[in-house]
């Protein structure tokens, strides 16, 4: 059995069983067998299901938001206005794509042109937007005629059963849908390896997605990746300074800092960087880390120990690297819990660790830059490419930045993020994309038929 722990009072919550790769292998075979029948329903049966998934997820959604925040320890607040809106989203706009004519044939010259469901997806998703992710997975393939083998983290596996009740209450047929709970090394490996599965979507880190990759080159799968990031917020001199270090912050805590298009390097013009960086300060002091079931928290614990230890250690490292500590630092802030102490650090240099690796936590590096070509340069400077963000009074310059920064979306000015727009990377970040018509593409083959 997998225990599962709540990481702010380090107390088990659930449990679940430990897959194997004969688990793996009975649910292919039962994907392998529902295909033929699922594949042939047609886009509009899919698609009304796909809307029931939404409603039942939005009808449960304190159930959802509380089970996030027992298993993963996202903040109250952020669960109930984040972690299970943002999925309801993506479902509906999935639905609407479908509903749009997305599966309509289309004609190139002589040929006729069809989007076809690839067949058996692998889906292994992560622990830190757990309902967002399964869906952002499972929903389009599902929808496009695929049959699914899900396998989410070991951490936050509490949620996936939620789902898995949803699904099959709406009318997910058994074997079209199937969860098989386990670890990376033994249920995420047998499946990605599984030589009747036909694609496999993945979420996590970079170095896990390169496993992924590798393996799942033996049988020439389809592979979709989401992985880290590195996002930079530049700042450019004429934006309103306030209000774009304060949603930086945000931005860069969101979630406790566990998000992976979270935009961790604050980018200011040199003559500004020290009253950025006091801006900061005041604006990190207020993510006190506090019991996440709270609906006044708005920083909660690491997911684990182990990934506690992990941010501490990036803490420490910036400090020995000559970064400028002004908030925080490896100390525990509280006896019980894996929590971390919000950190700022100010004259973060490009070439640092804490400037160039993903620490997945409440660390801000803030980093001065010369002019507009040096922040693009700086922006630029690391392996990802997944977020970022542009603010400046000049919309127009803003986009110009905007356009000229290697990575797959970016923010100007504070936008609200677009649960149909596409999401995804560039470079180690991963390569595919999520979220409405785009993401559907994703799930299925072309086919010409000449005729």
């Amino acid at each position: 059995m997998i225990e599962v722990v709540n990481p702010a009072t380090e107390e088990v919550v659930g449990t679940v069983r430990a897959g194997t790769p004969g688990d793996v292998d009975a649910a292919v075979t039962r994907a392998v067998a529902a295909f033929p029948a699922w594949s042939a329903t047609s886009p509009e049966s899919r698609s009304a299901l796909v809307r029931a998934v939404a409603d039942a997820l939005e009808a449960r959604a304190s159930e959802f938001a509380a089970t996030m925040t027992a298993e993963m320890g996202t903040p109250a607040t952020f669960a109930s206005r984040v972690q299970v809106p943002n999925p309801v989203g993506i479902a509906r706009g999935v639905a609407d794509a479908v509903d749009a004519g997305y599966f309509a044939a289309s004609e190139i010259g002589n040929s006729l042109v069809l989007r076809e469901p690839v067949g058996v997806v692998a889906a292994i998703t992560p622990w830190n937007f757990p309902l967002q992710q399964m869906v952002a997975k499972v929903v389009p393939a599902l929808a496009a005629g695929n049959v699914v083998v899900l396998k989410p983290s070991e951490l936050a596996p509490l949620t996936a059963d939620l789902l898995a009740s949803v699904l099959y209450d709406v009318g997910v047929p058994q074997g079209v849908f199937s969860l098989v709970h386990g670890t990376g090394p033994v249920v995420g490996e047998a499946l990605v390896s599984h030589p009747m599965v036909d694609m496999v979507s993945f979420t996590g880190s970079t170095r896990a997605g390169r496993r992924v990759s590798a393996l799942a080159a033996e049988t020439v799968k389809r592979v979709a990746l989401e992985l880290g990031g590195k996002s930079a917020n530049v700042v450019l001199d004429d934006a309103d300074l306030t209000r774009a270090v304060k949603i930086g912050v945000g931005n860069a805590y969101m979630n406790n800092g566990q998000a992976c298009s979270a935009w961790t390097r604050l980018l200011v013009p040199a003559s500004r960087h020290d009253e950025a960086l006091e801006i900061a300060v005041a604006a990190a002091s207020k993510y006190e880390p506090a019991d996440p079931a709270l609906p006044s928290t708005r920083m909660g614990p690491a997911v684990s120990a182990a990934q506690r230890d992990r941010v501490v250690g990036y803490i420490e490292r910036g400090i020995s690297e000559g970064a400028k500590l002004a908030l925080g630092g490896p100390s525990r802030p509280l006896d019980r819990g894996f929590f971390v102490t919000p950190t700022v650090f100010g004259d973060v240099r490009p070439d640092m660790v804490i400037a160039q690796e993903e620490i997945f936590g409440p660390v801000l590096s803030v980093m001065p830059y010369a002019d507009e070509d040096d922040a693009v340069r700086i922006a630029n400077s690391t392996i990802y490419g997944l977020g970022g963000a542009v603010f400046s009074a000049d919309h127009s310059r803003a986009l110009s930045v905007a356009k000229r920064l290697r990575t797959g979306q970016v923010d100007i000015n504070g936008a609200a993020f677009n649960t149909s727009a596409p999401f995804g990377g560039y470079r180690q970040s991963g390569n595919g994309r999520e979220f409405g018509p785009h993401g559907l593409s994703e799930f299925t083959e072309l086919k010409s038929i000449q005729l």
